[in-house]
């Protein structure tokens, strides 16, 4: 297992790790299993999503912010952070992927983000591989 640290600026931001992942992968000479990942925190998550247009976590993270608005009036939880919390659970906080060849097995356009909904802070993130 490694434990990851990431800075994040925003806060509500995708981060893609998938090259911060990889690059451990190959140093641990792994050729096939699989690599979770998962955040180590209740207001920030991992997801795989498509890596090729930078206007796909804009709309994303409007779209989350739509759905669970930081301001509610019925909110009763004492840190003010309730959609933080539920956009990490919907998003989820892990996930699972191939490594085969020594190699993410990932689509054309995925990849791997860290997903900050209470920064800007330091974050950490853990994978494990299993061979």
């Amino acid at each position: 297992m490694k434990t990851f640290t990431v800075r994040t600026t925003e806060h509500d931001q995708m981060i893609d790790i998938t090259s911060e992942v990889e690059d451990w992968i190959k140093t641990e000479g792994v050729e096939e299993g699989v690599v979770v990942i998962t955040s180590m925190h209740t207001t920030a998550g991992i997801t795989v999503n498509e890596n090729a247009d930078p206007d796909v976590k804009t709309d994303f993270l409007r779209r989350l912010d739509e759905v669970f608005p930081w301001n509610h009036p019925k909110d009763l939880h004492g840190e003010g952070n309730t959609a933080s919390h539920l956009k990490t659970s919907t998003v989820g906080s892990s996930e699972m992927v191939i490594i085969s060849e020594g190699k993410l097995v990932l689509g054309t356009w995925q990849g791997i983000y860290f997903c900050e909904f209470d920064g800007p802070r330091e974050r950490k993130y853990a994978a494990t591989l299993m061979r």
